[in-house]
């Protein structure tokens, strides 16, 4: 078994969709990044790509590439999962926190989960999603930025 750590932060702009887990959440902010910047796709990504020593999000999707311009991260999810079952890997379960001050993730947890389910290759059940707020401290509590942190467990294959 191997485990992976991710950690993702993105600012909070207007005129951007914010996309969480590759699920559209109805806000008057986005996440401001290359790509959709959804803070925790980003932050599993580079939870697998640490556990299949595949380096992380910017090598695999670099901002220099225009490819990955305004890309869906849950794609470029799928895309390093591939890459870790290609060197001999399957997700066992992953858990991510959302930290945000706003919006509340409640609502829209149970459909989150299953996208990023999808995405790992597992079953819902074992895929844990939470959130927390920073009590109003720093720039995730004044509203300024979200942020994400994962940890995944991958098995060999086979």
């Amino acid at each position: 078994m191997r485990v992976g750590i991710g950690f993702d932060v993105h600012r909070l702009v207007v005129g951007r969709r914010l996309v969480l887990g590759g699920v559209e959440l109805p806000w008057d902010l986005g996440l401001q990044g290359h790509s959709d910047a959804d803070v925790i796709c980003h932050a599993l990504i580079d939870a697998v790509c640490g556990a299949a020593g595949l380096g992380d999000v910017g090598t695999l999707f670099p901002d220099s590439d225009e490819r990955y311009r305004d890309a869906p991260s849950i794609e470029l999810l799928k895309e390093a999962v591939g890459r870790s079952q290609a060197a001999g890997f399957s997700v066992e379960n992953a858990d991510v926190t959302l930290l945000a001050q706003a919006p509340r993730l409640s609502p829209y947890r149970e459909q989150i989960r299953r996208s990023l389910a999808a995405a790992l290759a597992v079953e819902p059940g074992a895929v844990n999603v939470k959130a927390t707020t920073t009590d109003h401290l720093g720039v995730i509590g004044t509203g300024e930025a979200l942020a994400a942190q994962a940890v995944v467990l991958l098995r060999p294959s086979g």
